[in-house]
């Protein structure tokens, strides 16, 4: 049990909890309480022992972040909720803890329930805002592979706004994490079920990448299948000339074909 496992963790080095009252407190509560319980007793300590949490950030998680995917509705969404409050005092101390919780939010990014998809996509800006950029693109671009439909369209949105900080100081990053999110696209593999959102979002990937790689990006995409270096001149046509208007009189921003 989650309020179990995080108090006999930290119940000989706070002050602040009695052992004997929330002992008694455990072996009366039933499961579905003891969860509730769980997530506020997290937000407890993150804000009366920051540090400690922070130094302990990865056992409390491996029994947090279950809640995040719990099949329980109301537990799935009371953890999302508590995760927006721990992240803000937790900041950059949630960044040995990236994965996990990459997994746990964007497991939510398809949810049928309003609460808990908006929820999802409040934790996943959250993360974008306040942990490890590099890290996190990394763990966006493992997750592709399992996801689809709107999660799949989410993810790369943040992989978007990621790119122009990413790529300055880990070029390396974006080129083996991002670039083949972006082939991916445009070869039409990386969803099941085609979009009518898919281009909008794939566009915007492709001019944020162009953004910031110019010209590198068609040199990458060389080693592509031609359909897929049609499809990124397209898009390069359509919307980067918009971007860059001054290298499109000179004629250098956008070629015809890759």
């Amino acid at each position: 049990m989650l309020l179990a496992r995080i108090f006999l963790l930290f119940s000989k080095s706070v002050r602040d909890f009695s052992l004997s009252q929330k002992r008694a407190f455990l072996l009366e509560a039933k499961e579905f309480k003891t969860w509730m319980e769980g997530v506020a007793l997290l937000l407890d300590l993150c804000k009366t022992s920051p540090q400690l949490v922070s130094t302990n950030t990865v056992q409390i998680f491996d029994y947090f972040v279950p809640r995040i995917c719990d099949t329980h509705k109301k537990v799935k969404q009371k953890a999302l909720d508590v995760l927006a409050e721990v992240a803000d005092i937790l900041k950059d101390g949630l960044n040995p803890v990236v994965s996990c919780l990459v997994e746990g939010i964007t497991n939510n990014l398809n949810s049928k329930d309003p609460g808990v998809y908006a929820a999802a996509v409040k934790r996943a800006e959250t993360c974008v805002s306040l942990v490890d950029k590099v890290s996190l693109m990394k763990e966006f671009s493992h997750r592709r592979s399992e996801l689809k439909g709107q999660a799949l369209l989410d993810v790369t949105e943040h992989l978007s706004a990621l790119v122009g900080w990413v790529y300055p100081r880990s070029p390396e990053v974006v080129q083996r994490y991002t670039l083949p999110v972006l082939w991916s696209f445009l070869g039409n593999k990386a969803l099941p079920v085609r979009s009518a959102n898919v281009r909008t979002v794939v566009t915007k990937l492709a001019c944020a990448l162009y953004k910031v790689m110019g010209a590198k990006l068609r040199k990458h995409a060389a080693s592509q299948p031609p359909h897929v270096r049609e499809n990124l001149s397209d898009i390069l046509d359509d919307k980067v000339r918009a971007l860059f208007p001054r290298a499109q009189e000179e004629g250098a921003a956008c070629p015809k074909s890759v």
